[in-house]
């Protein structure tokens, strides 16, 4: 069968840790199908795993946003990039694929473009927002850009950088989740207050406050919180307890852990936190109001460098290019303006069909160009890497 081709794969957060898992699902399919054998390694979390990965590095505890957040890590995470730049120059694999998380992986990236590892980037860094100045030096360092969404090709048009649109991982996602038999409940009302303690900190009061005003002039709704994991989850139901003994007319509010995607096939109606849960709800058809809050400090800072692309800090509404998902940012997210906002989304009310309409448009912009999101993914891969000496 010949040498095993060797390929790293890096994930620091929850998503990217899904991607990673059916990325390297799809890469043993296509050595089983040549005959060849594939070893893959890297930095991910417990889907990865799952997926029969090679953990160099547990990514759970490293999603954290914002330049407050970083720096109270920063330490482990020079920890981390240092040993496993030291292991890969050592093993030197046929490629590494860098899934998002661009505050480690561009500086991986750099250390393998130099010592000539290539490079291949799955779910492209938001450069658009952020860092176009940024571009010329991706297109350097990297060997392959393999983005989710459509309109990011003409991000690197003006670079050399081979550039292909795999489609949304989420598509495929979505699909295998599908419950039989699920239907929606126009009475079930969903909280995603986010998967960081951060995200919670922020926004979960909020959420709270906007959500018992919803129990007074909506009766028959059934309020729902999904938490990524048990953690989230534990300190959700903390948070509710102390909210409830302030606020003894709170409804009552339904925590679990890791049933996200029964909820956004069951729920009628949901207010969540800007993120990936927002693109895959879109997928899933449940209808959001989507906010965000963060400190101070970061937002000053990222107000000085961020600029909102097509008008919008919401995935679902820059694909569309439209507003599908109203969203509030910082002291917006607050009941006076979120209120008014879920009830135009309520079943019956004056956006619903709007944004029906806007997710299944999404949905159709997402979609791969042929087979599977991850099928095309991996194959854009494996044409890169190259047999271990």
């Amino acid at each position: 069968m010949g040498t095993a081709k060797k390929i790293w794969i890096l994930s620091g957060e929850a998503s990217g840790d899904v991607y990673g898992a059916k990325l390297a699902r799809e890469l043993r399919l296509i050595a089983a199908e040549r005959g060849e054998t594939i070893e893959i390694a890297g930095m991910g979390g417990p889907e990865m795993r799952r997926a029969d990965i090679d953990i160099r590095v547990d990514s759970t505890e490293l999603g954290v946003v914002g330049v407050i957040e970083v720096l109270k890590h920063i330490f482990t995470f020079i920890g981390i990039f240092f040993r496993l730049v030291r292991q890969a120059k050592r093993e030197r694999p046929g490629a590494v694929v860098l899934i998002d998380y661009p505050g480690f992986n561009l500086l991986f990236a750099l250390m393998m473009y130099r010592n000539r590892i290539p490079v291949i980037w799955y779910v492209c860094p938001h450069l658009w927002v952020w860092g176009k100045w940024r571009l010329p030096v991706l297109a350097k360092i990297c060997t392959k850009m393999l983005v989710i969404f459509p309109f990011e090709t003409e991000v690197f048009a003006h670079t050399k950088l081979r550039t292909e649109f795999v489609g949304h991982p989420l598509i495929d996602i979505v699909a295998d989740r599908r419950i039989p038999g699920v239907e929606r409940s126009p009475e079930d009302f969903l909280l995603l207050p986010g998967s960081r303690t951060m995200e919670i900190n922020f926004l979960l009061f909020p959420m709270l406050d906007t959500v018992t005003v919803l129990a007074k002039r909506h009766p028959e709704l059934k309020f729902h919180l999904s938490a990524p994991r048990e953690k989230i989850a534990r300190i959700c139901r903390g948070k509710l307890a102390a909210y409830r003994r302030k606020h003894p007319e709170a409804p009552e509010v339904e925590i679990s852990c890791g049933d996200t995607s029964f909820w956004q096939q069951r729920a009628g109606t949901g207010l969540a936190a800007s993120g990936t849960v927002t693109v895959e709800s879109a997928i899933a058809g449940l209808p959001l109001v989507v906010g965000y809050r963060l400190n101070w400090i970061t937002i000053l800072m990222a107000s000085l460098v961020v600029k909102l692309y097509r008008g919008f800090f919401t995935m679902v509404n820059i694909i569309a290019n439209r507003a599908v998902f109203e969203e509030f940012l910082q002291h917006h997210f607050a009941p006076k303006e979120l209120i008014p906002a879920v009830e135009r989304i309520l079943p019956g009310g004056e956006r619903r069909k709007e944004v029906e309409q806007g997710m299944a448009e999404v949905r159709q912009l997402l979609t791969p160009n042929s087979s599977s999101a991850a099928r095309q993914a991996a194959e854009a891969c494996y044409s890169v890497v190259a047999p271990a000496d």
